[in-house]
């Protein structure tokens, strides 16, 4: 649910960014999104401090996903919407699905199966079909800036999805304020400022679409694993299309229309993709969400408390079987 919610917002705001992204200088634009994302969670942030041993222990996990995810990565997302349609645009995401998905399987080992993999495919191969015969110079530069924004971002998605040392909120923050501050100064210096509208503009896309959208994505990737909830994520470039259609009113092309239908198919396959065989868990300590309905949070609280929530708590050494995802708790080697 959290993933589905996140892949909204990011959708979304895709086309509206890059409606400014042309009037807009790219350090300029990608340090809003990111400033507008560090005001969103601000609240969580101050309330819930993060633990300094935890922070210490993630802080090198933490500096990949500043410097990766929310300084390169949205960079050339604002490059690459210079040179594309809003609805070309938000469908060439897609391909942060495939990016994860192959490094979440060679890097970090993360069980994918045939179905996720066929899925990736197809993806894959719809934004071949944009940027087939016809395309036009212009698109094919944006595709490869938005590709490689989405390698970034594939990086960053498997590096957060086990950083379980800080809340989604904390991440969010330190990207916004650390990767945003310096984008946005960068871009000042070489450029005058936007005008006023734009500059708010930016940042409420920013709260929106990449602060709450990225909380949102990280606790997602927590309970699904990092493959499956950039799968759910993937519905976020269909809906993009949809709003630069209807709201922005872009004509509508028959190779868009084409590769939205093939992206939907593999996004559609990699659906029921969890798994079920013995397995073995090592005694652990960590904090992140959860509830007390699963076979992994079996403690109990002075006060009885049951509902979601988040605290430090500890799992012992088990063995089971039983269907389960490459979440939090189940990244062991198939």
């Amino acid at each position: 649910m959290r993933a589905a919610l996140a892949a909204l917002l990011f959708g979304a705001s895709t086309p509206f960014a890059a409606q400014i992204a042309r009037e807009t200088n790219p350090f300029t634009l990608a340090g809003l999104l990111y400033l507008g994302a560090a005001i969103a969670v601000l609240p969580g942030t101050v309330t819930r401090r993060p633990d300094p041993a935890a922070l210490r222990r993630g802080a090198g996990r933490l500096a990949v996903a500043v410097v990766v995810g929310g300084a390169a990565g949205p960079v050339l997302l604002a490059l690459g919407l210079q040179h594309a349609s809003a609805a070309n645009a938000s469908l060439l995401l897609n391909l942060e699905l495939v990016f994860t998905v192959a490094l979440a399987a060679l890097v970090f080992r993360e069980h994918i199966g045939p179905r996720v993999a066929t899925g990736a495919v197809l993806v894959g191969a719809a934004s071949l079909i944009l940027t087939g015969p016809g395309a036009t110079a212009g698109l094919r530069l944006g595709a490869v800036l938005i590709a490689a924004a989405c390698v970034c971002w594939a990086i960053d998605n498997s590096v957060t999805a086990e950083l379980d040392e800080l809340a989604p909120a904390h991440i969010t923050f330190a990207k916004g304020l650390v990767a945003g501050t310096a984008n946005t100064v960068i871009g000042l210096l070489a450029a005058p400022a936007p005008a006023p509208p734009v500059v708010g503009a930016a940042l409420l896309i920013g709260a929106l679409g990449y602060g709450l959208s990225i909380t949102l994505w990280v606790a997602g990737a927590r309970d699904l694993g990092a493959a499956r909830a950039q799968v759910v994520f993937a519905t976020a470039p269909f809906l993009g299309a949809v709003v630069a259609w209807t709201v922005l009113a872009e004509p509508v092309r028959v190779p868009t229309v084409i590769a939205l239908v093939v992206a939907a198919i593999g996004v559609a396959l990699v659906s029921g993709s969890d798994h079920v065989h013995a397995h073995a868990h090592d005694a652990t300590v960590h904090d992140h969400e959860h509830v007390h309905d699963d076979d992994h949070h079996d403690h109990t609280h002075e006060d009885g408390f049951t509902g979601r929530h988040q605290h430090p708590h500890e799992h012992g050494t088990v063995r089971h079987s039983h269907p389960h995802v490459p979440d939090l708790h189940h990244r062991h080697v198939h």
